[in-house]
């Protein structure tokens, strides 16, 4: 991390990469972070567990889109590296895959630039930049360079949108993003909900204003409207630990979880 200029990184406020870093058991965190991922996690105790399902959702979604052909995946979110990257999932099925990973915090990327290596065959690149400068993204010349946008493209937005207001106008960068896409090509979304939430408990873990950075969790029919147009893929949006989770072992309840997770094709 020596080449990152310390002035550009506020280590007094709480990043949501790092903070899920901190959840995952990871090392790459400071003093806000713990404290923020301590506050949260005393509202939800099974937000760590819940990580982690986000996670293995994320796995089994890259998957079946490797699967089903797709060559070349643009994660927008990327976090702090962990097992079973983005490339690493889709290079163990298609070994030349190409992936771009996107972040905004510059330790993220300092951190997939030096351990997000692809395997020989494949290709990766790195672009801080921010998801509601989503056209920057896709005209910047080192995705332009990995991905070609007129073959169909896996779409990550993982643990990212419920970050994004409706002041953001996320509906519309959503419809921007795909619009760019090719026919065939998949979106892997995962977004956090209160839908499994008892009532009461709302307003104590989302307090107005928040006290964690923006944060906006939407209802299953509001995640269902950013995805107007898409195919939805069976089963369609449900809690992540229950999407295709054929995996040994307990399963997180949706109330456990509180990430709905969903793939959708452009037709």
């Amino acid at each position: 991390m020596s080449s990152l200029d310390p002035h550009r990184i506020d280590t007094s406020v709480p990043h949501p990469a790092r903070r899920y870093n901190y959840w995952l058991g990871g090392k790459d965190h400071f003093q806000a972070d713990r404290d923020s991922g301590d506050a949260i996690a005393e509202l939800f105790p099974t937000i760590r567990a819940a990580a982690l399902a986000n996670r293995a959702f994320m796995r089994r979604a890259v998957t079946y889109v490797a699967r089903q052909g797709v060559r070349q995946f643009l994660d927008i979110g990327t976090g702090i590296p962990a097992p079973n990257n983005t490339h690493e999932v889709a290079q163990s099925i298609i070994p030349d895959a190409r992936v771009v990973y996107v972040d905004n915090d510059p330790i993220v990327m300092s951190h997939a630039r030096a351990l997000l290596t692809s395997r020989e065959g494949g290709l990766t690149a790195y672009l801080e930049a921010d998801l509601r400068d989503y056209e920057d993204i896709l005209d910047h010349p080192d995705l332009l360079r990995v991905l070609k946008l007129d073959q169909p493209v896996g779409l990550l937005l993982v643990a990212i949108l419920h970050f994004l207001t409706d002041a953001d106008d996320p509906a519309g960068i959503m419809a921007g993003l795909l619009r760019r896409l090719a026919p065939g090509s998949y979106l892997v979304l995962s977004h956090g909900t209160m839908d499994f939430t008892p009532p009461e408990r709302r307003e104590a873990a989302f307090p107005r204003p928040a006290r964690h950075g923006s944060l906006q969790v939407r209802t299953r029919e509001e995640i269902a409207a950013l995805l107007t147009g898409l195919d939805i893929i069976e089963p369609g949006i449900v809690a992540v630990s229950e999407w295709r989770n054929d995996d040994d072992g307990p399963h997180l309840t949706p109330s456990e979880a509180g990430i709905y997770g969903v793939v959708a094709r452009i037709p």
